[in-house]
């Protein structure tokens, strides 16, 4: 399902006996969360003044790295450009995740072509053209397009679940 192997696992869970969360089962329920109303993903970064950033994205997960769309003259564009390291957290009803990595623009033909179908999977009708991603619309705070796509690609993932099995558990990635 994946390109991403832990290199290290840490049970945070100090209080309650919960067993370490399995990679496995984790990445499965981030693989099924689809962007869209109620599944908001929010991207933390940082400004050039140093003031933190966060901005609902919709994403989309694929082979161990995390894509979404911004503006060329939005707020987290500009930040991502002067400093590409950022968080991105997902508060849902039986987990929740919090990301850190670094997210760069993706320009590949190939990628692209790949990831705005699976945003048409899910019901953007969005469509690669030459290096940017157009579409119709796209959520109010967007801005108009075309967008840029981004890669995130992810350093560690730190998940809580919240039903049984619960538990929380950190892994590293690089």
């Amino acid at each position: 399902m994946t390109e991403l192997t832990p290199l290290r696992t840490k049970n945070l869970d100090t209080l309650y006996g919960t067993a370490t969360l399995e990679w496995e089962r984790v990445e499965a329920a981030i693989a099924a969360v689809t962007a869209g109303p109620g599944r908001t993903w929010f991207l933390g970064t940082v400004r050039a003044d140093g003031r933190p950033h966060a901005a609902g994205i919709g994403h989309i997960w694929h082979r161990g790295a995390v894509f979404f769309t911004t503006g060329p003259g939005a707020q987290k564009t500009r930040n991502l450009l002067a400093d590409p390291r950022c968080t991105l957290t997902a508060g849902l009803t039986e987990w929740d995740f919090v990301f850190e990595g670094r997210a760069v623009r993706e320009s590949d033909p190939g990628v692209l072509a790949t990831i705005t179908a699976k945003y048409r999977e899910i019901g953007w009708p969005a469509e690669a053209q030459g290096d940017v991603v157009a579409a119709p619309y796209s959520a109010p705070s967007a801005g108009p397009g075309p967008w840029q796509l981004y890669r995130m690609t992810v350093y560690t993932v730190t998940a809580t679940a919240m039903t049984e099995p619960q538990g929380v558990t950190k892994w590293w990635f690089r």
